[in-house]
Parts: C-alpha cells; structure tokens; sequence
C-alpha cells in the first residue's frame, strides 16, 4: 500500500471489546503480566523469522543479530517492545488484533470467572496476550513492517481500547515490531530501569534471544541515573533447556513453562532429559496443573515446540505426542532432523516415531512416579485430565497396560463421585473365587450409583466400578482384560457368579429359573420385537425387572450416546429380565385381562430405570394411570376413545 494512503478507522470485533474491557477493568491486580506476553510475542516474531529465513536468508538483510529491545521514557510517559522479528503485513495486523482468528472464542469467554488469577491463565492461553497491553495503556500504537516487504509498506495501528482503531500506512526503515504504550497516571514505577529489569528476569529471563535496554550510569550533578548509549542484556539469552539442569532452578523452570505456555500457574511436574544414541533429542516436558478452556476443541491445534539444533521449526508439533497426551507443553529440540521439515514429513518420519514413542514413554513415566509417590498431586492431575488420559487405552495399544494402571475410577466400595480406585485397588479388595473385575456404564454418575443391575453384587458386597463419563465406553470397549482379570459389564450377558455362591443358592437359583417358565413365555409374546428375550434374573433383588444387552450386542448406554451425537449404529434388542420374587411380577402372574398392558409398563420401567427415553411417553402415563386407580379399589375412571 502506498505511503500516502489515508488513515482507515475500523470497528472490533465484538468479543475483541469484551476482552478489552475485561482487561481494563478486571486484571489490574496481575497488571505485570502485560510485559510478558509482549516479550513473548517478540521472541515468536523472532522464531518465525529464523523459521521463514530457512528457505531464503535475504530476509535478514543487514540485520541479523536477532533481540528485543525495551525503552521508556519519562517526559512522553510511553513504554516500548520492539523486536526485529518478522513483522506483519497490513492484513496481518488488522486480522490478528482487530479480530480473534481462532476456534473457542465462545468457549473462552464463557469460561471467564471474574477470578482475576483464573482469567489472567486464560487469556495467556488464548494467545491474546497483546491485549493486555490496556491494563496499564489509556493508548496502544503498534508500527510493524513484515521482513521482504519495503519501507514504505510498514503499518502504524492505534486504538485508545474502545470500540475502534485505526490503521494506516507509514515508513519503517527495519522490520519487525514497535509496541509503544502510552502509560495511565497511576504507573509511574514502570518508567523505572530497576522495575523493567526486575519484571523481566522475573518472567522472561529463560527467553533464547537477547532482551536489551540501555546500561544506567549515575550523574553526580542531577543525583540521578542517566540511560547511556551502551546496550545491557538483560536475561540469560540462551536455550534453558540447552543448559545442563544442575545449572537451572526450580523457578527458573517454572518460568519457562509460563512462557511456553502461556500460563501464569506452575505447572504440576516435569521432566528434562537428554537423549543420546541412534537419535540425539533434547525433551523438556510439563505437566500442567489446570486443564485448558478449550482441551475438548478439536480445531484447536496443539503440540510440543519442535527446535532443530536450537532454531525454532513449529510450536504446534503433535506428531511428537498422540493425542491423548495432547495437555502436556514443552520443547523437543532434536540435532538429526532437517531444519526444512514440514508437516508432512514429520508424518513419515522414523526419528519422529522414535521421538514420538520416547517422549510418550517419558511422560507416561512422569505420571507413574506422580501416582506412586504424591498421590495428592495425581488426584489433582486426575480430576484436570483423566478423560484424556482414558483414550489411551484405545490409542495406544504399546501402552495399554501402563496407561491402565495410571486409570482411576468410582466405585461402590464408597460410594462416592470422586475417581480415586485404581484397578489395582479393585483387584486387591476382590473376593475370593471372583475371577472378574465388574463395572457398570450409564449417563451420570447418580444413574450408574442406582442401577438395578446393581443390587446382588451389593447383596454379595461384590465391588463394581461405576463409569459416567462418554469416554468411558470406549475404555471399557478396548480394556478386555488388566493383570489377567476380564473386565464385565454387570450389565451384558448371563451373569455367572457360581464360584461366589453355596450349594444350596445355586439349587435355589436354577428352581426360580425353572417355575417361571411360562410366565417367561407368556411375557415374551406380549413384548414382541421390543425385546430379543426374557429370562429370570439373577442380578434383581429389590427391582422388578431390567434390562440387559446381550453378550455380544452393543450397550444401551453406548447406543444412547450414538443416537446423541447423530451417529446411526446397530439397534439391537435388549434381553428383559424379571425377579419373581418382586410382588408386582407376582401380581403380573396372576393377571389375567390386562396382561399385555403390565408386562409393557414393566418393560418401560426397566427402560427408565437404566437412563433410556420411552417410545411412547403418553402410553406409558396411561398405564400408570389405571395402575394407580386400581390399587385405590376405584377401577380404572379414565376413559380411552376407542375402547
């Protein structure tokens, strides 16, 4: 665009001005977080420069001794970052800071708390960090020229944090990136060299390019500290994890996960190794202690930073972790990868995979050592990500077992929502002859703690593992069996708990299966096709009836969720169990006009019980109705046209 093109005034988008004023008038209190994330946006500038200039070193021109500058100055009461990185373009800017480009702009802000420390890691998260630029600006410039475009396509952008910005045309002559904030009365300390220097070894000092700003010298005539022409580097300037850990703090680690992860809380673990042999890597990976907003967007691309001998290639790389361990952060920096791989060819690539398969057994490891030796630590892991973690168990075939170990679940040894038996635990409460490690499945948490089919393994204080989450049916579809004990669905098939019963239990058992015969067939006929079978139960003790899947049909649970999520699958018949020894089967028995009517209402009750919808609602409110009439000795009052 030619210099002399008129300045253009545009509007925000609308949750640009949310955001805005969330940060104007609600982050005050974390007021320092606004330097790091503008020396975090230089540093990628500058990562995507050395990136982009793989191909072409002409994008450096003359200058290529990357850094990042910061300046003040007291009389103007401005604040400046610059960086001679990459730079934008006219739609760069207009695209990246007047509107939010990205995937769960809903999910982000529904998850604002009002919590100035919660929304703080949020907003880092969401990668808007320049925005809070306004907690301490009444007025943001920004002049920017992308590295191969000339001077006079550089674009100075203004805005006050209301409603609209402007953006124009102007003469730059180095690329990269002025940030310039026109500081509100109250931030007088941050026109302070000792202030800057302190918030950025604070929260920038692990950065891997140079953060200069001009040495002070003290004038004995003004009593005062005067800025001189000579640079001072500020942070260490090197690849943190390069350094040999001994030489790294504890904080100086949790710094650079903030960094690379845009989250101001540490992170709940992690692991730095280096790895030598047929492939050299260094790994540096981090658990966080909170899980994302937007973990469940499945737009949202997420990955380690992929460095090749220190110089930055992507920073979304999920090649290198599957998808189930897609929380953890951190950097892989490898010495044998080209420095012109792409996507692509990291899909194909054999030291990939060997990377892939050692960082996955390395955070896997991390994991283990957090369940084994703080435990409180792993609950909270758990309670963050342990729905992700179970998709491993069908992702992950290698390391299935390891990942079943790490599992935790509810269960009716407590009773209680919280996951915290593991299937160790399981198996050292189970009883002796018991060859099976039971669970049920249902939609909540409430529904699988009162299912029917839980009533004789509660009798025989048999404990089952009660799943409530979507995922669940995946894992238990692809968890067959853990340390030589099938997994079984109290639900599925012919319950056999033979090994678990006396001699005199089982004769009594096959005689209620026996004398019911014609009640059975009786109630078949009247069913239909709504059911494939019924049978005398063995799981009921305090129910009528219920509702089992057959051995090797699909659950009514998991049907559910298909139908839920639209996806049409096998609808198969469920198999209707009654107990006989329940008096209003008792009294079905003995019913001799209205047979079809109460088997139907028995069914449906069965139906409810396990979290199904009803075909026909009204039919059912009917039957219910003339049911209710009939014990009060008054007869059916309800009049049915037609009959």
């Amino acid at each position: 665009m030619p210099a002399a093109a008129a300045k253009e005034t545009l509007g925000f988008q609308a949750e640009v001005k949310q955001l805005l004023d969330l940060m104007i008038h609600s982050l005050y209190g974390n007021k320092e977080i606004f330097l790091r994330e503008l020396v975090s946006n230089a540093s990628d500038a500058a990562d995507k420069l050395r990136f982009e200039a793989l191909s072409g070193n002409t994008l450096y021109g003359a200058d290529a001794d990357l850094k990042i500058r910061v300046s003040y100055d007291k009389q103007a009461r401005t604040l400046t970052v610059s960086d001679n990185g990459i730079g934008m373009s006219r739609e760069e800017v207009v695209n990246n800071i007047g509107t939010i480009a990205k995937s769960g702009t809903r999910e982000f802000f529904q998850s604002l708390t009002g919590d100035q420390a919660k929304d703080a890691r949020l907003i880092g998260q969401f990668g808007v960090g320049f925005y809070s630029s306004f907690i301490v600006a009444d007025r943001v410039t920004l002049v920017t020229r992308r590295a191969g475009l000339p001077s006079g396509e550089a674009v100075r952008w203004e805005s006050d944090g209301g409603g609209e910005f402007t953006v124009e045309a102007v003469e730059k002559q180095a690329r990269g990136t002025d940030v310039v904030l026109h500081l509100r009365s109250s931030e007088d300390e941050l026109l302070s060299d000792w202030k800057l220097k302190e918030i950025i070894r604070k929260y920038s000092d692990h950065i891997a390019i140079p953060i200069v700003m001009k040495k002070m010298k003290w004038d004995k005539e003004k009593s005062e500290e005067k800025a001189t022409d000579e640079d001072e580097t500020v942070n260490q300037a090197s690849a943190l994890w390069a350094r040999a850990k001994s030489e790294i703090s504890e904080e100086q680690y949790r710094e650079f996960y903030k960094h690379v992860a845009h989250d101001p809380e540490a992170p709940l673990a992690w692991s730095h190794n280096r790895v030598e042999g047929r492939q050299e890597y260094v790994q540096l990976l981090y658990i966080p202690a909170r899980a994302p907003f937007d973990l469940w967007d499945r737009h949202e691309r997420r990955g380690l930073k992929l460095y090749v001998r220190r110089v930055f290639i992507m920073d979304d790389a999920e090649q290198l972790l599957p998808a189930y361990l897609r929380f953890v952060r951190g950097v892989i920096d490898s010495n044998d990868l080209p420095l012109n791989i792409s996507r692509e060819i990291l899909q194909e690539s054999r030291d990939i995979e060997a990377i892939r398969a050692g960082s996955t057994k390395r955070v896997l490891g991390l994991l283990e050592d957090l369940a084994g030796n703080q435990k409180d630590k792993y609950a909270g892991f758990w309670k963050e990500f342990g729905r992700v973690l179970k998709e491993g168990v069908g992702e992950d075939p290698a390391n299935r077992e390891r990942i079943a170990k790490l599992l935790r679940f509810a269960s009716t040894h407590a009773d209680s929502e919280e996951q915290n038996v593991s299937l160790a635990d399981y198996i050292a409460r189970m009883k002796a002859g018991q060859d099976k490690i039971y669970y049920v499945t249902a939609e909540t948490f409430l529904a699988a703690k009162n299912s029917p089919h839980l009533e004789i393994f509660r009798k025989r204080g048999i404990e089952v593992l009660l799943l409530s989450e979507r995922v669940d049916e995946w894992l238990a579809a692809n968890l067959a069996e853990h340390e030589g004990k099938a997994l079984a669905s109290v639900a599925k098939g012919e319950l056999d708990l033979s090994n678990l019963q006396s001699d005199d239990e089982k004769k009594e058992e096959a005689k209620q299966a026996g004398g019911h015969r014609a009640l059975v067939a009786k109630l078949k006929d009247a069913l239909g096709d709504r059911v494939k079978d019924v049978r005398v139960s063995s799981r009921l003790t305090a129910s009528p009836s219920c509702l089992v899947a057959d051995e090797h049909d699909m659950g009514g649970n998991l049907a559910r969720i298909l139908k839920a999520v639209g996806q049409k699958g096998p609808q198969p018949k469920p198999i209707l169990e009654i107990n006989p020894a329940h008096p209003m089967v008792q009294r079905l028995e003995a019913e001799k006009t209205r047979f079809a009517d109460w088997g139907i209402l028995l069914f449906d009750q069965a139906l409810l019980a396990e979290g199904g919808q009803l075909d026909d609602p009204a039919g059912f409110v009917r039957r219910m109705n003339e049911l209710m009439l009939e014990m009060a000795g008054e007869g059916s009052r309800i009049i049915v046209p037609g009959r």
